[in-house]
């Protein structure tokens, strides 16, 4: 089995899923798990309060996303040019890298000075995952595009709990002290991204490039203005784009703000640990099957239940109670987060022109990189208004409303 496995792909396309595999750590270990918890933990220390120590992380998950939000058209229309997309791809991974080792070099308490790592190592991999994106291409064929591209995703989530894994043994055992074990994770994320990148820095290279022109500042602001004029042709793709920004920016402050929220409420890191941990095991096969129920009820249907169970988890987030409560939120999150991801890009690709693929996913990419700017600032002035984090996390259920309402109106003649 495992040889029928390593055979369905090549060389150059296995490279590209193991940087998949090799990334994903930083999402589950570093925005998920270990940093929220220890940062909360050195606020508490400090002396902050809690509402106003989950605030700060949402400005500073704000400030991270819009930055590579904002370069993300620059950086993705560079990339198109021979020998740029390497190099840039090797300067935001290592400052991901770099970012993430500096952590276990903080001072107690100096808690202001580990947010603006985090904020370094957000950039790093936002930046860094804008040229991996654009290099699946370079790593595979035109159809052989959908069966890469998942397998990484899937890889992604396999590749991402095995350090976790190790993580936990060393959490729940109490083997080392607290802020040993910390520091054990920001080690074990920054090897395991950087090991696992060096398949595709050794194997994917540039096949498809532009020659390099005087200006490419230039060159891509005229690229970026061609494609906004194309868009105006299609309203029912706009329509999507808005509504998926929304829904997808609640999507991610759920994703980057959970244990920072279950820290408030007082879960200990132990229980914090378990539930990520569940979250990521219901995740996968959930993300299967909202591809398998897809096929049967179709990608719009499902999309509106994935966003639907979001608008559940917010509401049920006001009423909770005890640890098992936020169990139940954490495998109502795992069941959905996949699949409206995963169910998101293929149903734009039904709605795009064929002609027009790499132009029109260039526009959902930027949507993307925007995620959780918006979610993450509501939750932080909520939660700071209030002084009351699940106040902050049911306020984001109007973005979910919002993209529910795009999503209905976007919708061509021809889709059926």
């Amino acid at each position: 089995m495992f040889k029928t496995l390593k055979d369905r792909f090549s060389t150059v396309e296995w490279s590209w899923i193991l940087q998949d595999w090799a990334n994903s750590v930083y999402s589950l270990m570093i925005t998920t798990a270990i940093f929220p918890i220890f940062y909360k933990s050195m606020t508490d220390a400090a002396g902050i309060d809690p509402a106003d120590s989950t605030a700060y992380l949402s400005y500073a998950n704000s400030i991270g996303t819009v930055l590579v939000g904002v370069l993300a058209p620059f950086l993705g229309t560079s990339a198109d040019y021979r020998g740029v997309r390497k190099p840039l791809f090797t300067i935001g991974t290592l400052m991901g890298i770099v970012s993430v080792l500096t952590m276990i070099f903080v001072p107690v308490g100096n808690w202001s000075f580990l947010l603006v790592l985090y904020v370094l190592s957000a950039i790093g991999f936002g930046v860094a995952n804008i040229f991996y994106d654009s290099s699946l291409l370079d790593a595979t064929t035109h159809e052989r595009l959908d069966l890469v591209s998942s397998a990484g995703y899937g890889f992604g989530y396999i590749g991402s709990v095995i350090p976790f894994l190790i993580f936990m043994v060393f959490q729940l055992t109490n083997i080392f002290s607290a802020t040993t074990t910390v520091n054990i994770g920001f080690v074990m994320t920054a090897v395991w991204w950087f090991v696992f990148t060096i398949p595709y820095w050794k194997n994917v290279n540039q096949v498809h490039y532009l020659e390099r022109t005087e200006n490419i500042f230039s060159t891509t602001m005229n690229s970026l203005k061609n494609s906004l004029g194309e868009l105006k042709n299609y309203p029912h793709i706009y329509l999507f784009l808005i509504g998926y920004f929304f829904y997808i920016d609640g999507v991610g402050t759920i994703i980057r703000m959970a244990t920072s929220v279950g820290t408030d409420l007082g879960f200990s890191q132990d229980q914090l640990i378990i539930m990520l941990l569940i979250v990521q095991i219901v995740a996968f096969p959930c993300s299967i099957i909202y591809g398998v129920l897809a096929k049967r009820f179709g990608n719009r249907a499902m999309l509106f239940f994935g966003i639907a169970t979001y608008v559940v988890i917010c509401v049920m987030a006001l009423g909770i109670n005890s640890f098992t409560d936020f169990i139940v939120l954490g495998i109502l999150v795992g069941s959905a987060q996949g699949g409206i991801q995963a169910l998101s890009r293929s149903y734009f690709g039904q709605l795009i022109p064929k002609d027009k693929t790499n132009q029109f996913f260039g526009f959902y990419n930027i949507f993307g990189k925007f995620s959780s700017v918006i979610g993450t600032t509501i939750l932080g002035i909520v939660s700071q208004t209030t002084g009351n984090s699940l106040n902050g996390l049911f306020a984001i259920i109007v973005q979910f409303i919002i993209g529910a309402t795009f999503l209905y109106f976007a919708k061509p003649k021809s889709t059926a």
